[in-house]
């Protein structure tokens, strides 16, 4: 997979970033512990400059947040939870995990957007709650931008720092990660039978 996630960067540069950033907001194929670390790499190839991967992977990562957002603005909590019951599980989202970052917001307040973008698990699902309580828009997407920019920049340094000998950790790497996402894709779909059963018990009772 690291291999994969090089060729795309090589070949689509800062783009590349971007696009697997927001993908991994809207739906986690790659996480950005792999995404951003292998950026970070390429800078000491001289393939790329650190300041664009970082703004490439704050701005994919504000863009993945967006969709979210308006979809907890839309339709409102209870809409919300109703379609995660029917078809969350397509994204892996369930009523729990809606309902558990809306208690983080509750807590916490907007702050809550800047402090869970450093948070893996809840990054991305922050953004539903945030649209159902409306928060401003500019609000969001400084928290949002702020949050995610610091999260990017630690995670490409961590690359970039190991520099030369990440050359021999992808020897590692490669193989290793390929392991971690068939047991990611496996886990997708035994929640994704997992949920579906839930859903139609609900409706059924």
């Amino acid at each position: 997979m690291a291999k994969w996630v090089i060729s795309i960067i090589s070949s689509t540069g800062s783009w590349g970033i971007a696009l697997l950033m927001f993908l991994e907001n809207v739906f986690p194929p790659i996480p950005s512990e792999v995404i951003m670390p292998l950026a970070g790499y390429m800078v000491t190839n001289g393939e790329l400059s650190f300041i664009s991967i970082v703004i490439a992977g704050t701005v994919g990562s504000v863009l993945g947040a967006l969709p979210l957002y308006y979809a907890g603005r839309r339709m409102g909590e209870h809409r919300l939870n109703e379609w995660a019951d029917r078809h969350g599980c397509w994204l892996t989202i369930s009523r729990n995990d809606i309902e558990s970052a809306s208690r983080w917001f509750d807590r916490h307040g907007g702050v809550a957007v800047f402090f869970c973008r450093l948070l893996p698990g809840i990054r991305s699902l922050i953004s539903i709650p945030a649209g159902i309580k409306q928060m401003n828009m500019a609000s969001f997407l400084a928290f949002t931008a702020v949050g995610s920019a610091i999260w990017t920049a630690v995670l490409a340094f961590l690359g970039y720092w190991l520099g030369s000998s990440f050359q021999k950790v992808d020897e590692y790497l490669n193989p290793i990660s390929w392991v971690i996402f068939g047991g990611l894709a496996i886990l997708y779909i035994v929640r994704v039978i997992k949920q579906r059963r839930q859903g139609a018990a609900k409706q059924n009772a």
